[in-house]
């Protein structure tokens, strides 16, 4: 699966069978919809080390990069290095059941801002045959955190 409205319309798909709740509007456009939701939305592959392959606008923002540099990371980048072991168990966690909701934990910008998620849904991308086409995340709440000089 390489097509991004594939890709976009997976996001929502899965997201809508896994929880029974929509991503966008009926009727909407899906790709419209998702870029300028009002919540941040990721995605990433089933790479051995797993690629960023989608970040909405509020993701690009709150994470300090452009749609290029996303694609280029790898997803565990995103955590706080101390926390790179619970976001590991969780991956696991949601592989396992499907979603997970009311993740939280602290992820990191390309610029090495640190900020708290809260109440994250986190969902396998699952396709109408059952296979895995990677890992999403979404979130609307965020604390900044403070780092010491």
């Amino acid at each position: 699966m390489t097509d991004t409205l594939d890709r976009i319309q997976l996001i929502c798909s899965s997201f809508e069978r896994l929880t029974g709740r929509a991503l966008a509007e009926p009727g909407a456009d899906i790709a419209a919809a998702l870029w300028k939701a009002p919540r941040v939305i990721l995605a990433h592959g089933t790479e051995a080390d797993p690629l960023f392959f989608y970040g909405n606008e509020m993701a690009l923002k709150l994470f300090e990069v452009t749609t290029e540099e996303l694609q280029r990371m790898p997803s565990r980048l995103s955590a706080d290095a101390l926390q790179r072991d619970t976001r590991t168990q969780l991956l696991e966690q949601v592989a396992r059941n499907g979603f997970i909701e009311g993740y939280s934990g602290v992820r990191i910008s390309a610029t090495g801002k640190r900020f708290r998620i809260e109440e994250a849904i986190v969902w396998n991308l699952i396709d109408e045959s059952g296979r895995i086409h990677g890992q999403a995340a979404t979130f609307d709440r965020w604390t900044e955190i403070d780092t010491p000089l």
